[in-house]
Formats: C-alpha cells, sequence, structure tokens
C-alpha cells in the first residue's frame, strides 16, 4: 500500500531533507521512524527538498509499504520516534498513482524578515534579520513585475540542475505585521535558491538601494549577478504542496498564517 505523510520540521540542524553522507538529512530521520513502524525499510519521496537550515510546515512525502497501519497508527507510531524537531502533522493511505513530487500542481513557501533596530535571541533560526527601514510596498510593486511565466535564470543558483529556468509564478504577496514582513510565493515549481534569490533582491528594493521597476531589468538580464544578494536559509519555510482533489491530500492550514 502507498501512505502520504504530512511533515513538519526545523531545519536549523539538518542539512536538507535529502539524507547525506556529510551530514544528517530530515529524509533520513523520517525513514528511520516510519521503518520502526512498519517493521521494514522503506524509501520516503519528497514534494520538494529543502536546503541546509530551510524548514518546512507543509512538506508532503508518501512511501510504499506491505505493512497494513491506520493512519493515526502510521502517526502516532512515527512521531514517538522522531526527534523533537521534526513532526508528522497528518498520515493518511492514498491511491497508487499518487506521487508526492510529479502530482504536485503548486508549492508555497514563505519567507520570514525581522525588520527592526534588534536582533531576536527567539526567532534567530525563524528570521532574517534586516535593521535597516525596509518599505513593504516598494517590495510589494517589485515582486508584481514577477508574478507569471518568465525566465528566471536570474534568480536561480548557478549550480542549478533544473532542465529549465521557466517557472510560473502564480502568487507573490508581500505584507508586514508589526515587526514581521513575509514574503509568499506560489509556483508550479521551483528553481533551486530561487526564493531566496527573489527575497534578497525585494529587500534591496525595500531598503531603497533600487527602484521597483529594477525588478524588471534584472528578470530581463537573465543574469544571476545582476541581481540581490541570496537571503539567508533560515528565514525560508516551505508552507504548503497543492494537489489534485481526486488525491485527498489535506491543505496545510498554516500557510495561511504568519508564523514564526
Amino acid at each position: 500500500m502507498r501512505v502520504a505523510l504530512g511533515i513538519e520540521y526545523d531545519g536549523t540542524r539538518y542539512v536538507g531533507w535529502q539524507r547525506q553522507k556529510s551530514g544528517v538529512g530530515v529524509q533520513a530521520m523520517v525513514e528511520k521512524s516510519i521503518g520502526k513502524v512498519a517493521d521494514e525499510a522503506v524509501s520516503v519521496i519528497c514534494a520538494g527538498r529543502t536546503d541546509t537550515g530551510v524548514h518546512a510546515t507543509g512538506q508532503v512525502v508518501h512511501f510504499d509499504t506491505t505493512a497494513v497501519r491506520t493512519g493515526r497508527g502510521w502517526l502516532l507510531g512515527a512521531n514517538s520516534d522522531l526527534p523533537e524537531d521534526v513532526n508528522v502533522s497528518w498520515a493518511t493511505p492514498v491511491r497508487d498513482d499518487f506521487h508526492a513530487r510529479f502530482s504536485a500542481t503548486c508549492r508555497s513557501y514563505r519567507y520570514l524578515i525581522l525588520n527592526r533596530d534588534h536582533r531576536s535571541a527567539l526567532n534567530r533560526h525563524r528570521a532574517w534579520w534586516v535593521f535597516e527601514p525596509l518599505d513593504e510596498n516598494a517590495m510589494q510593486e517589485a515582486a508584481s513585475h514577477l508574478v507569471g511565466e518568465h525566465d528566471f535564470s536570474s534568480f536561480r543558483a548557478a549550480g542549478c540542475q533544473a532542465s529549465t529556468p521557466v517557472r510560473n509564478l502564480s502568487e507573490l504577496v508581500v505584507c508586514r505585521q508589526g515587526d514581521l514582513i513575509a514574503i509568499t510565493v506560489r509556483a508550479n515549481a521551483f528553481l533551486q535558491h530561487m526564493v531566496r534569490n527573489i527575497a534578497g533582491t525585494l529587500v534591496a528594493v525595500g531598503r531603497g538601494d533600487q527602484q521597483p521597476n529594477w525588478v524588471l531589468s534584472v528578470l530581463a538580464d537573465r543574469d544571476r549577478s545582476k541581481g540581490g544578494i541570496a537571503a539567508p536559509p533560515h528565514g525560508l519555510t516551505l508552507i504548503g504542496v497543492e494537489y489534485p482533489k481526486k488525491f485527498g491530500i489535506p491543505w496545510n492550514t498554516c500557510a495561511d498564517e504568519i508564523r514564526l
């Protein structure tokens, strides 16, 4: 049978989602805990790989197993073995044609910025501290130029291995609540470091270093060196993955909130 899980994790002490020889990946922790519940080795496939230090509240994975457990059994069993910074939020059996990665239609990320003159001890791993005043309205104006289908070569990492730089951003929203600025982005798929590079570029506009229309020339140049810096990974969270309704995959309700 095939089972899908919703996974939440604090990526601070992990080398990203994928298991690695150089450090501990979240995938290895999840496979170990699920394997104990299934009493057999399992291989877990995720909706979107996250990099070192990146978090998730809405990661979705699937695995195949011969073990028969209830959704509650998978959830409680896995969580009893997982460390406190990784958690299964839901579990459900799914159709055999469901694939966590290839069945996804959209993915959503949120980048958080703490914009005040002093840093945060509690949120140091969850938001990028920018002490200079940021104009969120200018950032939103700049963000509007990136919505739609474009060649995002100027926003991809140098080592990105995607076959095409074309992506379709259906939403890119900048909003402020007090000292917190949230950049929420939704697309069919993302390039490596794409959201972090977008966030860094928007911050350059928010500081007043560039005008909002500058983003148009960055996009047109298709040259990573023309954009803003890559925002640090710890401000980034995968908040949700969308699928056709026929698969019955829950939506992460946290995606609709600003959350530290």
